[in-house]
């Protein structure tokens, strides 16, 4: 068989809406051997919002109409043990690979244990997991998202990490010169997150303004029965972003 008559492999895209799922997917969108055919995000059904980013479910499905693919969305309890996570998201690729999709991409770039997870749970229920930007140097990774004219909002950051003075900002190279030393640039260890509101392959860009600043702690599994304070438990500020006019 010549390699062109190789048929590139149908794909579904994790989507946070985020920096780095938005570059996964233009590598993928480029790959011979891919073809993204869906999104699938997991959101929160409490808030109605993307899981982590907070992002409003109207502001992803705008991202999905503006790709032009369709979008799963997997719908879990505000604080979801691992087994409903994943019975809800073996669900969502059962009804996947009855269309002929068994592979999934992801847009991680370097921490192997995340990975080794994602793989084999795939891997338990007859999937394959590709990482289009994996181990991309973040230098190279944010000089292409700024120079191929992708645009982004941060929507939350981690109060270990950054103070709310970041959340909210544009994502772009002045973000990056600010951010303290210890800080990975591309975020990698959960220290921010960000909305793609225009990108090369979006039909037009996602008019979006900035709403209120909001604060949430997390409690850690242990201290979920303590009163005292939980010294591992998690802050994060969110920035509410709003459909433009709203």
């Amino acid at each position: 068989m010549h390699p062109t008559d190789i048929r590139p492999l149908p794909a579904v895209m994790s989507w946070s809406g985020g920096k780095d799922s938005a570059l996964g997917l233009y590598h993928a969108l480029r790959a011979p051997a891919l073809r993204p055919a869906h999104l699938l995000t997991t959101l929160n059904e409490h808030y109605g919002r993307v899981a982590m980013h907070g992002v409003r479910a109207e502001l992803l499905q705008a991202q999905a109409r503006r790709i032009g693919l369709p979008l799963t969305e997997v719908w879990l309890p505000e604080m979801p043990s691992m087994e409903i996570y994943e019975q809800r998201m073996t669900a969502a690729l059962d009804e996947l690979a009855a269309g002929g999709v068994r592979t999934s991409l992801f847009g991680d770039l370097h921490l192997a244990d995340l990975r080794q997870y994602r793989e084999q749970q795939l891997a338990r229920i007859g999937w394959q997991a590709r990482f289009p930007i994996w181990h991309k140097p973040a230098a190279e990774l944010l000089a292409e998202f700024f120079d191929l004219g992708f645009r982004a909002i941060v929507v939350c950051v981690s109060e270990q990490h950054l103070d709310q003075s970041f959340c909210g900002r544009e994502l772009d190279r002045d973000f990056i010169r600010d951010l303290p030393a210890t800080v990975d640039s591309c975020g990698e260890n959960g220290e921010y997150h960000s909305f793609v509101y225009d990108a090369p392959y979006f039909s037009q860009p996602i008019a979006v303004q900035r709403g209120e600043l909001l604060r949430r702690t997390y409690q850690s599994p242990a201290a979920a029965t303590d009163d005292e304070p939980d010294p591992l438990g998690a802050a994060f500020w969110y920035c509410d972003l709003l459909p433009a006019g709203t």
